[in-house]
């Protein structure tokens, strides 16, 4: 599988496989490499666009203080551009991702076709906005080592965690990586979004993936999704948390593969 680094100014973005364009966005709590186990049977019938996202790996942090997830959706829509991706492109969002994929849809839906969210949602509730605070300012007072125990609890169930030392040593080593001021600066940034009232508003065809033990965007988000976009579908995928495409690989590639494919 050869692996194309594109020429896109400040953003670090690859490009793998051919035929019918799809834009992956990853999580707060992983960078592009996230997605890597599911790139093979991706590949092999669409041409994918992972870029890193502001702050991860050596794309560098958006250049504003304090930004909304908007901003990263802004952003998204320019890399777009700047890559030359196509009008009908597919863009699929996991977490981080996904809340700016939402983002995306609401202000640039003319822009892309096809949107799948994993894992994601419209805005989080009050209860649930405090361990982001939390994690920003412990990123920021101690670095990133300092958060990644915490982050491995909100990527994956704990007996999934016990039983795959492996994967999760390679997603601390991934994770470390990031530039501490740009993920408390996510963070913070998917605290205070909220975008319940607009979400009626995308006309692109979407499905929500659900990981039914996610700890991180509580499957009431991703339900929400599906009630407020016009005509959504759903798929709930038990024994899983936040990452379907490590978690429960064979499915999340079923489901993406059929949904674009129809």
């Amino acid at each position: 599988m050869e692996v194309r680094q594109l020429d896109v100014p400040d953003t670090d973005v690859i490009q793998v496989g051919e035929g019918p364009d799809l834009l992956l966005l990853h999580t707060l709590l992983a960078e592009r490499t996230v997605f890597d186990r599911a790139l093979p049977d991706l590949a092999a019938r669409h041409r994918l666009t992972i870029p890193n996202l502001p702050g991860y790996g050596t794309t560098p942090p958006l250049d504003k203080p304090d930004p909304e997830v908007r901003d990263y959706a802004d952003r998204i829509a320019g890399i777009m551009d700047d890559a030359g991706l196509p009008d009908d492109i597919a863009v699929l969002g996991n977490g981080a991702g996904g809340f700016m994929s939402v983002s995306l849809a609401i202000h640039h839906g003319d822009r892309f076709g096809k949107l799948i969210l994993a894992d994601t949602g419209p805005g989080f509730p009050e209860p649930a906005k405090k361990p982001l605070h939390i994690l920003a300012d412990k990123v920021e007072s101690e670095g990133m080592e300092a958060v990644l125990d915490a982050a491995m609890l909100r990527m994956f169930p704990e007996p999934y965690i016990a039983a795959n030392p492996d994967i999760i040593t390679e997603r601390k080593a991934a994770l470390a990586t990031c530039q501490p001021a740009a993920f408390a600066a996510t963070a913070r940034a998917l605290a205070k979004v909220e975008m319940a009232d607009e979400i009626g508003g995308i006309s692109n065809e979407t499905m929500v993936m659900i990981g039914l033990d996610d700890q991180t965007t509580p499957p009431a988000l991703s339900y929400a999704l599906h009630e407020g976009i016009p005509g959504a579908t759903l798929v709930e995928i038990e024994d899983c948390g936040h990452c379907p495409q490590i978690q429960q690989r064979d499915i999340f590639v079923k489901e993406v593969l059929g949904f674009l494919a129809a």
